[in-house]
């Protein structure tokens, strides 16, 4: 294959840029794990001889996956990153990098990933493949989900349902999280992906105009400013919906952290909306203080409403009329 002249003024790949395609930086991400993690507890107690090497195994096998994921998600984005601002600083666009040592590390990692997961039982074995399946969808030319508006959004957050069942069958390798609170965690992942690409819209067409965006992106030529926010509006709403399904189900009292939820919504959805905003970085979230402080206080009322039974919230439950007379 010819190199262009863009290709011959490139670094070659060298060791440290194999590593740094796999983003072992975006492994905040696995927070996600731990709701997962903490829910299985509490609704099913401890189900595993080991749970030290049950977490081990499934926090591994979730790393190794998500990297595997990055690695053909920056080489196959490689000539389209290159016309975002910042993405287009990217390793695999500013450096020559080699297919077959591209498919080789992804190969390695997933190899890693689920050998990992087989070890900790048969339900991670069989999230961790749909982990590795998903970032081929997502990626892969001739299927790349991520070309296509809204089937982008839906496609990529899975990602955080799968996060939310590694963590559970760290505790319990025999069941799986109910539905109501994997649709929960799969809407308000779709929540903050729209929320990312809004965020991008916005940025992206007021300082480098719509046609470079849609060939950085194109699932981008579906989308416009009010689409996006209209989705946003969506997601929430349908992670609400079933939230509220699971609380009612479950234990009542997580009924009052429903308010912070809202207000966390709602806060990162203004966040989304701010110049050079971290909604587009996800992985730099840790440094939004107000962002942080709400997800202390609902970190904060879900240990409240689990320890203390507040009778009143029963009347939720049941049919109830109010009488004029």
């Amino acid at each position: 294959m010819d190199k262009t002249i863009a290709d011959l003024g490139k670094a070659r790949g060298t060791a440290a840029a194999y590593i740094a395609i796999a983003r072992l930086d975006h492994s905040t991400k696995h927070i996600f794990i731990i709701p997962g993690l903490i829910l299985a507890y509490l609704l099913r107690g401890i189900h595993t001889t080991s749970l030290l090497s049950s977490m081990t195994l499934g926090l591994v096998a979730a790393i190794c996956i998500a990297s595997a994921n990055y690695v053909i998600n920056e080489w196959f984005d490689r000539d389209f990153d290159k016309f975002h601002p910042t993405k287009s600083q990217r390793t695999a666009v500013k450096t020559e990098l080699n297919g077959t040592t591209i498919f080789l590390e992804w190969t390695g990692l997933v190899a890693i990933g689920l050998a990992c997961a087989f070890a900790a039982g048969k339900i991670m074995l069989i999230v961790a493949c749909v982990f590795a399946m998903q970032g081929i969808v997502y990626n892969v030319p001739h299927i790349r989900t991520k070309d296509k508006a809204y089937l982008d959004v839906i496609s990529e957050s899975i990602n955080n349902p799968l996060r939310l069942m590694i963590g559970w069958a760290m505790i319990d390798p025999t069941t799986l999280p109910p539905s109501s609170i994997i649709l929960t965690y799969w809407a308000g992942g779709a929540f903050l992906m729209a929320a990312k690409r809004l965020s991008e819209f916005r940025e992206i067409t007021a300082s480098h105009g719509r046609a470079l965006l849609e060939r950085y992106r194109a699932s981008f030529a579906g989308y416009s400013e009010i689409s996006l926010t209209v989705s946003c509006f969506v997601y929430a709403l349908v992670t609400s919906f079933f939230l509220a399904v699971f609380l009612i189900k479950y234990r009542i009292e997580y009924l009052l952290t429903v308010p912070v939820l809202i207000a966390l919504f709602g806060h990162y959805l203004a966040l989304s909306m701010a110049p050079d905003s971290t909604a587009q970085r996800p992985e730099k979230l840790f440094k939004e203080r107000a962002l942080i402080a709400l997800v202390g206080l609902l970190a904060v009322t879900f240990l409240f409403t689990t320890y203390v039974d507040i009778p009143a919230l029963e009347l939720f439950t049941g049919q109830r009329y109010i009488g004029l007379e």
